[in-house]
């Protein structure tokens, strides 16, 4: 039980990354289509800034995913095996 108890804020870390960086993945994604659906329709200037938006959303959920998720889990991954 001890070890479970040590083991839970790297788990907790680990979850929080995850999630947050899925969710901005999903916020990308929805930008991007938002400036498909005004590029569609003419409106060029609106549909240019939310493009640079949502590649923008979609590299922070890359970069949190590759520095921040990926070594919370391998942190945990090596104290699962210690333990």
């Amino acid at each position: 039980m001890d070890s479970a108890l040590e083991i839970l804020p790297e788990l907790l870390e680990l979850v929080v990354f995850g999630l947050g960086s899925a969710g901005l993945s999903v916020a990308g994604l929805y930008i991007e289509q938002f400036a498909l659906t005004f590029a569609q329709s003419g409106q060029t200037l609106l549909a240019g800034w939310a493009a640079v938006i949502g590649c923008v959303v979609l590299v922070f959920a890359y970069l949190l995913a590759t520095d921040k998720a990926a070594k919370s889990y391998v942190k945990v991954k090596h104290e699962l095996a210690e333990g």
